[in-house]
């Protein structure tokens, strides 16, 4: 589509390159570590913010929401479900928000407000920054170096992730992503017992378990939440 004149975007003259002085002494996997930034989101320093290039939304979590000291009142509706955060299932947000994002140090930094999507569950970081985030502050990302770059009113603006942060953050999102997916199995399993195996030792009225039973958390990670009732017998390996 041509134009009669280009209408240029924000933070577009200056050229941001990746250089050898942006490599670090050692670059462990390359390519196979998230890039998590410590980004200050409302009025609040989060460590754990991943930068996801495939991602279409800005995603923030309803815990981190008490986080920044809001609440759901706070919330737009009318959005549209999705997929993608929880794999397999549709999500349906709890509303969306605006809030500022800025990165950088006090003598060089970036604010944007960014829209989130809310959802309702926990997650193990604090917010997903999607590509409308890389789009409103024009950042360029190095997958390789773990490093975020950007423009600000006095020059380039780099942000790092640690190695070691970043390993920890990936380690922590497979256990929470398999500690779900056996709880989902688990529960099916069990509701397939129920329906086969009729318990011949209850009867209307009382609540007697037909044999020793121990509870086992639905989440590992969060025990605190409900717990099922199996067999102590049961194996759940």
């Amino acid at each position: 589509m041509k134009v009669a004149a280009p209408r240029y975007l924000n933070w577009s003259r200056e050229v941001i390159t990746f250089d050898r002085d942006d490599h670090p002494n050692y670059v462990p996997n390359p390519g196979q570590y998230p890039l998590v930034v410590n980004p200050i989101i409302g009025n609040t320093w989060l460590t754990k913010v991943l930068m996801d290039g495939g991602s279409s939304l800005n995603i923030l979590y309803a815990n981190t929401l008490e986080l920044l000291e809001l609440d759901q009142s706070q919330l737009r509706g009318g959005t549209a479900p999705f997929h993608g955060i929880v794999s397999g299932k549709r999500t349906r947000p709890l509303g969306c928000i605006d809030l500022p994002v800025c990165f950088g140090t006090p003598s060089n930094y970036r604010k944007e407000v960014l829209t989130f999507e809310v959802v309702g569950f926990k997650g193990t970081y604090h917010a997903i920054l999607g590509r409308p985030c890389y789009a409103k502050f024009m950042a360029v990302p190095n997958y390789t170096y773990l490093k975020l770059k950007m423009l600000g009113p006095n020059g380039v603006i780099t942000i790092e992730s640690a190695y070691k942060h970043a390993y920890d953050c990936d380690v922590e999102c497979v256990e929470y992503a398999e500690a779900i997916t056996e709880a989902k199995t688990l529960i099916v399993n069990l509701d397939q017992l129920g329906s086969e195996v009729p318990d011949s030792k209850r009867h209307a009225g009382t609540f007697e378990p037909a044999e020793a039973v121990k509870l086992i958390p639905v989440n590992p990670t969060y025990p605190d939440d409900r717990a099922l009732r199996i067999s102590a017998t049961h194996d759940i390996k």
